[in-house]
């Protein structure tokens, strides 16, 4: 069974890092693009940003470009995707998903329509 699962979430000041880990289970994280999602309380589920399979290219949407880091390391088993988030803002709050699909590249952001596997979510909270 494939199954994704997020952790590293909390509460944290404006202008705090956190990372993100997203880990799987069932399968290898290796031939799958992946991307991480949030959902703000009372909001629909955005996309945040995507890494391809293939050659590790990212993408970000336009709120977290250069606050945002997402990563991936295909020599771990266990858990191989990460969001380093810095410079957070209370916008930030919500529920992180991480997401997959079996491809090599990441689906048109901003929305990133397409994925098939999700995890959990965690959660994050921006605030002082």
């Amino acid at each position: 069974q494939l199954q994704l699962v997020e952790s590293g979430g909390g509460l944290v000041q404006p202008g705090g890092s956190l990372r993100l880990s997203c880990a799987a289970s069932g399968f290898t994280l290796n031939y799958y693009a992946i991307g991480w999602f949030r959902q703000a309380p009372g909001k629909e589920r955005e996309g945040v940003t995507c890494i391809n399979s293939s050659d590790g290219s990212t993408s970000y949407v336009d709120s977290v470009k250069g606050r945002f880091t997402i990563s991936r390391d295909n020599a771990k088993n266990t858990v191989l995707v990460y969001l380093q988030m810095n410079s957070l803002k209370p916008e930030d709050t919500g529920v992180y998903y991480c997401a997959a699909r079996p491809h090599s590249y990441c689906p048109a952001g901003p929305h990133y329509y397409g994925m098939d596997y999700w995890g959990k979510g965690t959660l994050v909270t921006v605030s002082s």
